[in-house]
């Protein structure tokens, strides 16, 4: 198949295939006697597991292990449910750090009760030491 329908299928851009390729995420495809990229059923499933994985926030460099240790069905489960455990640690404490910045954000929102400008007590508080 053709980069476009690859890049259908796997609901990506033929620009992101590119890029992941380029970075070596993604196999170099076989190319055709016109040049054209050919590829095949793994490259779907590599491409939509990378897709999964971005979006669970993970970043390139963990799924490029992800895909590499693949290459070893044998192997050890240990460096996927580590990064996995890294990815949940990162995303547990962006939540403890939005949830001070709500707390923030949602004070400010309630200390002002002037209408004009000089009297506003949350540009009073953004300027004050």
């Amino acid at each position: 198949m053709k980069i476009s329908e690859l890049a259908s299928i796997a609901q990506v851009s033929v620009k992101t295939i590119r890029y992941y390729e380029q970075i070596g995420l993604l196999s170099p495809p076989i190319r055709t006697s016109n040049g054209y990229r050919h590829y095949q059923q793994k490259d779907i499933e590599t491409l939509v597991f990378i897709r999964r994985c971005r979006e669970l926030n993970i970043g390139l460099d963990d799924i490029k292990r992800l895909v590499d240790t693949q290459q070893d069905p044998k192997s050890s489960c240990a460096l996927v449910d580590n990064i996995i455990a890294e990815q949940l640690a990162r995303i547990q404490q962006t939540q403890r750090e939005l949830a001070l910045l709500e707390q923030s954000l949602a004070a400010l929102a309630s200390c002002c009760k002037s209408h004009q400008i000089k009297d506003c007590s949350i540009l009073q508080t953004l300027k004050s030491v």
